[in-house]
């Protein structure tokens, strides 16, 4: 089967109204809405490095989709459309019914388009994901915008994802395999968070990020951070672990003002979130348990060393 074969049979679709050019040609065409700019961030996905060999493909195309919309909302803007370049090492239909599945179930629930991308032939299964969106001018939500005495807040729950992976059998896999990116909330948050990123390093590395863009520092509470009933049953250093430099997450960290926080609760939620700390002038990140210091340290993800650290 042709590189055009495989787009005609798995990844081609009926061009929504939005889009003047789809897959099919040289490139894409777009009319931006007025008043609106372009949010655009690509993810690429390694197997073995970022899924394990045997993932379910179904699981492989979601999770493609899904890391880069998580990018898309914590910036506050609305999701659009995506480009895929894949690299296969041969071509297996079994598994290319079920990757193109999966992905179209991502794009289908958030209300996305596959607009176009490239195929070819790789010693490796990679998967690079360009995703599109729109935001009203001036309304993006960047990491460096946190303010001393603003809230630490984040969204759902931390640590699940890095569990599954330490444990294959447990329910907590369906959080790695199908993360959530939080679309909505992120466009609720607009005008309201002074700051936000989505966690896929780990907590603790990612909330960092913003730190450092914004000149602040924070102190996070560690009886508050959102966890997993699975994991509360863990020793404390091991749930730290997981909640604060698992990554794989996709869930917002953002930080708002005590008032801002209060408007926010009068939106309607879809989403848990939870407030685990506080940004401060101490130009660190530290940590308490129930108001005591504990010295803690965590690097997250590394994308180029063999482990989590």
């Amino acid at each position: 089967m042709a590189e055009f074969s495989i787009i005609e049979t798995y990844f081609n679709r009926p061009r929504p109204d939005a889009v003047d050019l789809g897959v099919g040609d040289d490139s894409a065409l777009l009319t931006p809405p007025p008043q609106q700019q372009l949010v655009i961030c690509a993810d690429t996905l390694v197997a073995g490095r970022h899924f394990p060999l045997d993932t379910n493909p179904h699981a492989i195309g979601w999770k493609s989709v899904a890391v880069n919309l998580s990018d898309i909302a914590a910036m506050g803007a609305t999701p659009h459309s995506i480009l895929l370049a894949l690299s296969l090492p041969q071509i297996d239909h079994d598994w290319l019914k079920g990757f193109s599945q999966g992905l179209h179930d991502c794009c289908d629930q958030f209300g996305v388009s596959l607009i176009g991308g490239d195929t070819t032939q790789s010693p490796h299964l990679t998967i690079s994901v360009t995703a599109l969106g729109w935001i009203e001018q001036g309304h993006a939500i960047p990491r460096s915008g946190a303010q001393v005495g603003d809230y630490i807040c984040v969204s759902g729950q931390v640590g699940d994802a890095a569990f599954g992976l330490d444990h294959l059998d447990h329910p907590l896999k369906q959080r790695l395999d199908y993360p959530t990116p939080r679309c909505q909330l992120g466009q609720q948050l607009k005008g309201l968070a002074s700051s936000m990123i989505d966690v896929s390093d780990g907590l603790a590395q990612d909330l960092g990020h913003i730190l450092k863009a914004s000149q602040v520092g924070a102190c996070i509470e560690l009886s508050q951070l959102p966890i997993d009933a699975a994991l509360t049953e863990l020793p404390q250093q091991k749930q730290w672990q997981y909640a604060l430099a698992g990554g794989d997450d996709y869930e917002l960290c953002f930080t708002i003002s005590p008032q801002n926080y209060q408007q926010l609760l009068q939106k309607p939620l879809n989403t848990p979130i939870h407030i685990i700390g506080k940004i401060n002038n101490q130009n660190r990140l530290s940590f308490e348990q129930n108001g005591v210091d504990r010295s803690l340290h965590f690097h997250g993800y590394q994308h180029f060393a063999k482990t989590r650290d």
